[in-house]
C-alpha cells in the first residue's frame, strides 16, 4: 500500500513534467527555424555579389522571416563586428558560410545597409536550449521525486539492513520529512536567490509523502500506532498539506487531496468508526473545498466532492447502519450536497458543480432511507435535505429545478416503501406536501415564479394520490369512498394555488396556470370515478370538461380551453370504455338492449349536452367547434338509441332534421353544417342496409332475372328507413334554404331522392307482391307499366305544377330507360312469357308500347330543344317500338294472351311478310310527309327484309292459291312502292 501510494505521487509529478518537456520542444524547434536565416557576418565575396546584385532593379528585395513575430529585446542584438566568445565562434561562422552560400543560390539579393538590423538579430542566440531544459528546469522536480525515493529507500534499507528500530527508523523518517517540508521553507524564504518556485514545491512535495509514508508504516508494519493515532496522524498531514498549499502551491494541494481522501482506508481497522469517519470526511472535504475558493483552484473542489460521494457511497454498501451512524452519513451527505458546493464555487461553472452535487446528495440520501427500513429518522434526514433544496431554490432562481427533483426522488422513495404503515406514511407524505407543496405555493406567482413550481404541485398531488392507491388500495372497492376524499383534498392544492394567481398579471404569459387547473380537473375526474358509481365516469369527466371550458372563457386563457377539449374527448371515450360500453355502441345500429335502463341514456345525453356546449361557447378553436357539432349530434343519437328500438330509432332521428334547418336560419350562414351534415348521415347509414338489397335486386335484374317483392326490404322497414328520413330531409332543405352551403343542399337533395325513390319503388312493389315466376308470367307486365307510367305521371307534374324541369327531364329518363331496357330489350312480351290481355285491342301492348312515344313528346314538350338534338335518336326508337308493337299484335291474334306459346301457322307467317310490306309503305309514306330520309330508308330495308323472307321461305312452304295470293301481294307492294319513290324523286324537279 505504501509503495503504491508513493508511486502515484512520483507519476503524477512525472505527468507534470512531461508536459513541460513538450512545451519545451516545441519552443526549441521554434527558436531554430528562426536560426536558420542568413546571418548578417556574410563572406565579402557574398557582400560585393549582393552590392552588385543590388544595382539591378530586377532584383527581389529580401524580407525578415520574423517580420510577422515579435522583436527580440536589443540586448540579444549583437553589434555587427561584435567578437561572439570562443567557443561558439567557429561553429557561428561556418553556419554563416553555409547560410550565405544557400542564399546566394536560392535568393541571391541581400539586404542593404540600411537593412541590416534583420541580420544583425538573426545572430542572436536563443533564449534556452537544451540546456535551459534538462539543466535548469526538468532537475529541479526530478530531485525532489528522488528525494522522496531516497526516504523511502533509506527505511527500506534500514528495514533490510537491521540497524534501526522500527520506532527508531519511523522517528527518522518523520525528522526527515520535516527537514524536506524545512528546506521548503528555506527555498521560501530564500526566495532572491533561489528564484524558482518549483525548489519549494519539489521539496514540500516530498516532505508530505515521506510523512504520509511514515504514518503508515508505524500502523501497518510495526503496529507502534493504532488506527485511532494513525487516523489523526494523517489527517494532521492532510491538514499540513493544506496549510502548505497556501504556501507552496497546487502540488501540496495535490498531495493533501490524494492523502486525505485515501487516509481512512489505507488505516484498515475493521469496523470504522462512522461518526468521526463522517467528521474526518467533512472537514477534510470542507478545507479542501474552502482552499479551491481561495487560491481559485476548481479541479480541487471538485475532486474533493467526488471523492465525499464515493466515500458517501462506500458508507451506504457497509450495510444497516444504526442511529448515530445513520445520523453522521444523513449530515455528512447534506453538507456534500448542499453547503460545501454553495460556499465553494461560483459562477456558471459553479452553478453546475452545485446541481450535480445536490442531485447526488438527492440520490445517496435515498438509498439512505431505503437501507435504513425507511425509518422515520431517516426519513427526518431526508426532509432536511428536502429543506436545503427548497432553500437553495428559493436563494437562486438557476437552481430553482433542485426542489422538483427531490420531490421525484421522495416520490420515487414513497413509491418503493415496501409495506409501510399507514400512520407513517400519512406522516410522510404530509411533511413532504409541507416543504415542498409551500415552497412551490410561495414562490409560484412572485418574481421569478415558473412552470418548475407548477410543476411541483402536479406532481406533488398526482404523485401523492397514486402512491397511496399503490400501497393501499383494495380491489374490492372498500377504500373507494377514501381515495375519492384524498383525491378532493389533494385536488385543493392546485386551486388554491390557482386562486392564489388569479389576480397576477402574467399567469397568461406561460402554461402554470392552465396546468394547474388541469391537474385540478384531473384530481376531480379520480375523486369522482372512485366516490361515485363507475358508470357515472363520462359524466363527471364531461362535467370538468364544461368547468374548465367556462374556466378559459372567464380567464381569457386559450390553454385552459384546449385541456377543457382533452376532457371533453376522454368523456366520449369513457362512454365506450366504461361498464356495458360495448353493448351501448353497439345500440347505436338499433340492437335491442337486454335490459331497460335510464343510467345509458343518462350518460350519452349529459356527454352530448356538453359536446353541444362546446359548440357554442368554445373560443379559441373554430375547427374544434365543428368537430363540436358532429360530436353533439352522434352523442344524441347515442342517446335516443339506449333507449329507442330499431323500428322508432331512424324516424325519431330523422325529426331533427326539421329542427336543424329551423335553427340554421336564424344562425348565421352555414353556422350548423356540421351538425346537418352528420344527421343526414347517420340517416343515410340506416338507409344503407335497404338501399344495398335494393341495388343487389336491381343489379340482377339488368341480367334478366325479375325483381320479386319477396326479396326487397319490407314496408315498414323501406318507410322506416327510407321514405320518412327522405320526406324529413326535403322538408329541412326547403326550410334551410340559404342557411346551409348549396353543395351540401344538393348532395342532400341528391340523397334524399335517391332514398325516396328507392323506398316508393320498394312500396310499388309490394302492390303487386310477385313472390314467384307464376306471379311474374301473370303480372310483371302490368306492374311494369304502371310503374312506368306513374314515372310520366310524375314528370309532367314536377314540370307542369313545380317547374322543375330538371328533376322532370330526369323522371322521363328514367321511365324512357326503364321501358326500353325491361319492356322492349329484356322482358318483351315476344320471347319472355307475360300475361298481355285476352283482347285483341284493349290489352296491355298499346300501353306497354305507348310509354317510349309518350315520354319523347313530353321530353320535347318540357325542353323544346331536345327536339333538334334528338330526332335521329328518337326516330329509329320509335320504328323499332313501331315494329315490335305489330309483331306482338298480330301474334296475339293466333297465340291469345301469352304470345310465347310455341308454335308458328302459315296464315300467320304469311301476315307477318304481309305485316313487314304494310309497314314498309307506313314507314314510306311518313318518310316523304315528313321528308324523312331515315324513316324511307328503314321502309327500304323492311321492304328487302319482306322480299327475302317470301322468297326464301313462305314460297317454299305455301302450295296453290296461297302462293299466288303471296306474290301477288309482294307484286303490287313492290310497285306502289316503287311507284311512291317515283313521285318523290321527280319532286324536287
Amino acid at each position: 500500500m505504501l509503495v503504491a501510494f508513493i508511486l502515484l505521487i512520483l507519476g503524477i509529478m512525472a505527468f507534470d513534467a512531461k508536459k513541460r518537456l513538450k512545451a519545451l520542444e516545441s519552443r526549441l524547434a521554434m527558436l531554430e527555424t528562426e536560426r536558420a536565416v542568413p546571418d548578417a557576418s556574410s563572406s565579402n565575396d557574398a557582400f560585393h555579389e549582393s552590392a552588385e546584385s543590388r544595382s539591378s532593379p530586377a532584383r527581389v528585395v529580401y524580407t525578415r522571416p520574423w517580420a510577422d513575430e515579435a522583436a527580440p529585446p536589443a540586448a540579444a542584438i549583437p553589434a555587427p563586428h561584435e567578437a561572439e566568445p570562443a567557443d561558439t565562434q567557429a561553429p557561428h561562422a561556418m553556419e554563416g558560410q553555409m547560410d550565405s552560400g544557400t542564399e546566394q543560390r536560392e535568393a541571391p539579393v541581400h539586404p542593404e545597409p540600411a537593412q541590416s538590423e534583420p541580420a544583425q538579430r538573426q545572430s542572436a542566440k536563443p533564449s534556452f536550449g537544451f540546456e535551459e531544459l534538462f539543466g535548469r528546469r526538468l532537475p529541479i522536480w526530478a530531485g525532489g521525486v528522488t528525494l522522496a525515493v531516497a526516504g523511502v529507500l533509506l527505511v527500506k534499507y534500514s528495514i533490510d539492513a537491521g540497524l534501526l528500530s522500527p520506532l527508531v527508523r519511523i522517528l527518522m523518517g518523520l525528522v526527515f520529512g520535516g527537514a524536506l517540508i524545512g528546506g521548503a521553507e528555506l527555498a521560501l524564504r530564500q526566495e532572491e536567490r533561489v528564484r524558482d518556485p518549483r525548489v519549494r514545491q519539489s521539496l514540500a512535495g516530498a516532505g508530505l509523502a515521506t510523512l504520509y509514508a511514515s504514518i503508515l508504516a508505524a500502523h501497518t508494519l510495526y503496529a507502534l500506532v493504532g488506527p485511532t493515532t494513525a487516523f489523526i496522524g494523517l489527517a494532521a498531514v492532510t491538514a499540513l498539506a493544506m496549510g502548505l498549499a497556501l504556501r507552496f502551491g497546487a502540488p501540496s494541494a495535490l498531495l493533501g487531496l490524494v492523502g486525505g481522501l485515501a487516509a481512512p482506508a489505507l488505516v484498515n481497522a475493521g469496523q470504522p468508526n462512522i461518526p468521526l469517519l463522517s467528521c474526518y470526511l467533512a472537514l477534510a472535504i470542507g478545507g479542501l473545498c474552502a482552499l479551491s475558493r481561495t487560491q481559485r483552484w476548481m479541479w480541487l473542489g471538485v475532486s474533493a466532492l467526488i471523492g465525499g460521494a464515493g466515500w458517501g457511497a462506500a458508507l451506504l454498501v457497509m450495510g444497516a447502519l444504526d442511529m448515530t451512524a445513520s445520523i453522521s452519513v444523513g449530515l455528512l451527505l447534506l453538507a456534500l450536497g448542499i453547503f460545501l458546493p454553495l460556499f465553494a464555487f461560483s459562477g456558471t461553472r459553479g452553478t453546475i458543480i452545485r446541481v450535480g452535487a445536490a442531485i447526488v446528495a438527492a440520490a445517496q440520501m435515498a438509498a439512505l432511507v431505503a437501507t435504513g427500513g425507511f425509518a422515520l429518522l431517516n426519513w427526518g434526514l431526508f426532509g432536511l435535505l428536502s429543506i436545503a433544496l427548497v432553500w437553495l431554490g428559493g436563494r437562486e432562481k438557476s437552481l430553482r429545478p433542485l426542489s422538483a427533483v427531490g420531490l421525484g426522488v421522495a416520490l420515487l422513495l414513497a413509491g418503493a416503501w415496501t409495506a409501510p404503515n399507514a400512520g407513517q406514511f400519512t406522516l410522510v407524505m404530509l411533511i413532504m406536501a409541507t416543504i415542498y407543496g409551500g415552497g412551490a405555493l410561495w414562490r409560484l406567482w412572485r418574481v421569478g415564479g415558473s412552470l418548475v413550481e407548477a410543476g411541483q404541485i402536479a406532481g406533488l398531488t398526482l404523485g401523492g394520490v397514486a402512491i397511496s392507491m399503490i400501497h393501499f388500495y383494495r380491489p374490492d372497492a372498500s377504500l373507494d369512498g377514501g381515495f375519492g376524499l384524498l383525491a378532493l383534498a389533494a385536488a385543493m392544492l392546485p386551486a388554491i394555488a390557482m386562486a392564489l394567481g388569479w389576480r397576477n398579471a402574467g399567469r397568461r404569459d406561460d402554461a402554470r396556470f392552465a396546468l394547474l387547473a388541469t391537474i385540478t380537473a384531473l384530481l376531480l375526474v379520480v375523486a369522482g370515478g372512485l366516490g361515485l358509481f363507475a358508470w357515472t365516469l363520462p359524466i363527471v369527466i364531461a362535467i370538468v370538461a364544461t368547468g374548465l371550458l367556462l374556466l378559459a372563457e372567464r380567464a381569457d386563457d386559450q390553454r385552459v380551453e384546449w385541456s377543457s377539449w382533452a376532457f371533453a374527448f376522454s368523456a366520449i371515450v369513457g362512454l365506450v370504455a366504461g361498464r356495458d360500453g360495448e353493448w351501448q355502441a353497439i345500440r347505436l345500429l338499433g340492437e335491442t338492449a337486454p335490459t331497460a335502463s335510464f343510467e345509458p341514456f343518462l350518460r350519452w345525453a349529459i356527454v352530448a349536452l356538453v359536446a353541444a356546449l362546446f359548440a357554442w361557447r368554445a373560443r379559441f378553436i373554430d375547427e374544434g367547434k365543428l368537430v363540436a357539432q358532429s360530436a353533439a349530434i352522434v352523442l344524441g343519437y347515442g342517446a335516443l338509441a339506449q333507449c329507442l328500438s330499431s323500428t322508432t330509432l331512424p324516424v325519431v332521428t330523422a325529426l331533427g332534421l326539421p329542427l336543424l334547418a329551423q335553427a340554421a336560419r336564424r344562425l348565421r350562414q352555414n353556422g350548423l353544417l356540421p351538425a346537418f351534415s352528420t344527421l343526414s348521415l347517420i340517416l343515410l347509414l340506416w338507409a344503407i342496409w335497404p338501399m344495398a338489397e335494393w341495388s343487389a335486386q336491381a343489379f340482377t335484374s339488368l341480367l334478366g332475372e325479375p325483381m320479386l317483392a319477396s326479396a326487397l326490404p319490407g314496408l315498414g322497414e323501406s318507410l322506416r328507413r327510407l321514405a320518412i328520413p327522405a320526406l324529413l330531409l326535403a322538408i329541412a332543405l326547403w326550410h334551410a334554404k340559404g342557411a346551409i352551403h348549396p353543395l351540401a343542399c344538393r348532395a342532400s337533395a341528391v340523397a334524399a331522392s335517391a332514398m325516396g325513390g328507392i323506398a316508393l319503388h320498394i312500396g310499388y312493389k309490394q302492390l303487386f307482391a310477385l313472390s314467384d315466376m307464376a306471379d311474374v308470367t301473370r303480372l310483371a307486365l302490368a306492374e311494369r307499366t304502371v310503374w312506368e307510367a306513374l314515372l310520366l305521371a310524375a314528370a309532367y307534374a314536377v314540370w307542369r305544377f313545380a317547374g322543375a324541369q330538371l328533376a322532370a327531364l330526369v323522371l322521363l329518363g328514367v321511365a324512357l330507360g326503364h321501358s326500353i331496357l325491361y319492356t322492349l330489350l329484356l322482358h318483351n312480351p315476344l320471347w319472355y312469357a307475360q300475361y298481355v290481355g285476352v283482347l285483341p285491342i284493349l290489352n296491355l301492348l298499346i300501353p306497354a308500347f305507348a310509354i317510349p312515344f309518350a315520354a319523347l313528346w313530353m321530353a320535347t314538350r318540357i325542353h323544346p330543344d331536345l327536339a333538334g338534338k334528338l330526332a335521329r335518336p328518337a326516330d329509329l326508337l320509335r320504328m323499332l317500338v313501331i315494329i315490335l308493337f305489330a309483331t306482338a299484335t298480330l301474334r296475339h291474334l293466333f297465340a291469345g294472351s301469352i304470345l310465347t306459346i310455341p308454335g308458328l301457322g302459315e296464315m300467320e307467317d304469311i301476315l307477318r311478310s304481309v305485316l313487314a310490306l304494310g309497314l314498309a309503305i307506313g314507314f314510306l309514306l311518313w318518310g316523304i310527309c315528313t321528308n324523312s330520309r331515315d324513316w324511307r330508308i328503314a321502309s327500304l330495308l323492311l321492304m328487302l327484309a319482306a322480299v327475302a323472307k317470301v322468297f326464301l321461305f313462305d314460297a317454299s312452304g305455301l302450295q296453290g292459291l296461297l302462293r299466288i295470293a303471296s306474290f301477288l301481294a309482294l307484286g303490287f307492294s313492290l310497285i306502289g312502292i316503287g311507284w311512291l319513290y317515283n313521285r318523290v324523286l321527280r319532286a324536287p324537279e
